[in-house]
């Protein structure tokens, strides 16, 4: 879903901008009244989560890929409005200094990944689990059982949200593609960006996603929020949708601050060592191929993808110089996930502590 450059018009990018940028805001306003200074730093873990699951490529039948983006992971853990932001400066990231997703789609980008996944695929857990809660509450001699049952319940809402989101993602990415030739063309009924008309890029994009990808999105969602339940409890801020434990609700002591730290660390430290895993799917995303690919497929270059502007990314395609294949995509790894925790670290110091000096 990294939409490249050239892929859409100029006119569509700046509207997918235009767009963005009164969410962005919203979300910087919300981050900030919801978002205590202290787990600032800890949103930029959730974000490095994001990405490094984007650098598992996973293969799909037909010769592409696909991959996880945990954008309802991000969302469950600090709400939906943290989720648009943190995965909206890992797209930024991922664009600038790596070539994945263009600069110019980067609004079109960060609306399908940033913000349609993890709003839908939160407001299905939300659907998930609130239906649970009622039917507890109405079966009060089950109450103690469905309490029991919460953390696992909260792991299927969390793994059907992650799943109808990033379908849901993956469905605008597949009508901005499919809409280009439709409005752009030339005289003679050439494609002037990307030349797949909707009844091909959204059959194309849905069978990827339907099946592996979206499976993927899924056990990566699962798997981590697992792992951080049970680990690092407090990671995250508290939601009326999170399961309540008796033993969790007390300020967490210095060993286990420490501990969870430590083990937020180890699987950060586990997927950045685990990325070369992604290079073992050979093919590109669909539509993502290069110019030349394209016109081959189709029988002619899109001018606007001929004659369009390139960014030349530092470390295109998660490469580093002459080094091998997976040194650059593990020292890539650990460039973005730094940058992310650095940049989360700023924001937080930038912030202003919150004091609550009661009602009085």
């Amino acid at each position: 879903m990294h939409i490249p450059e050239n892929y859409l018009s100029p006119s569509t990018c700046g509207v997918m901008g235009a767009v963005m940028v009164p969410v962005w805001l919203h979300a910087a306003r919300r981050v900030r009244q919801t978002v205590p200074r202290e787990k600032m730093p800890l949103l930029g873990v959730a974000a490095a989560f994001s990405f490094l699951a984007m650098m598992f490529n996973v293969p799909i039948p037909g010769g592409t890929t696909g991959h996880a983006v945990c954008g309802t992971l991000v969302a469950i853990l600090f709400g939906p409005w943290a989720a648009v932001l943190a995965i909206s400066i890992a797209l930024a990231i991922q664009a600038v200094l790596f070539g994945d997703g263009g600069i110019l789609a980067l609004g079109a980008n960060c609306f399908n990944m940033a913000f349609v996944l993890p709003m839908v695929g939160y407001g299905i857990y939300a659907l998930v689990m609130r239906a649970f809660t009622s039917r507890s509450s109405a079966e009060k001699p089950q109450a103690r059982e469905g309490r029991a049952q919460a953390p696992a319940l909260e792991l299927v809402a969390a793994g059907v949200g992650s799943y109808v989101g990033i379908n849901a993602a993956a469905l605008c990415a597949a009508i901005e593609f499919g809409i280009q030739p439709l409005l752009f063309s030339n005289a003679a009924g050439q494609a002037l960006y990307c030349p797949y008309p909707l009844w091909v890029s959204v059959p194309a994009m849905l069978a990827g996603h339907l099946t592996v990808a979206g499976a993927a999105e899924a056990i990566f969602t699962v798997g981590i929020l697992a792992y951080v339940r049970k680990t690092a409890p407090s990671f995250g801020i508290e939601g009326a949708l999170a399961p309540a434990d008796e033993a969790t609700k007390t300020a967490p002591t210095a060993s286990q601050a420490h501990a969870a730290r430590a083990s937020l660390a180890a699987l950060l430290v586990a997927l950045v060592v685990l990325t070369p895993l992604g290079l073992l799917a050979t093919g590109d995303a669909w539509g993502e191929w290069a110019t030349e690919d394209v016109a081959q497929s189709v029988g002619y270059t899109p001018a606007g993808m001929a004659d369009g502007w390139e960014w030349q990314s530092l470390l295109p395609d998660y490469s580093l110089g002459g080094l091998p294949d997976w040194v650059g995509y593990v020292l890539s790894a650990v460039i973005g996930v730094a940058l992310l925790v650095i940049a989360f670290r700023a924001i937080a110091a930038g912030m202003k502590s919150k004091v609550d000096f009661g009602t009085r």
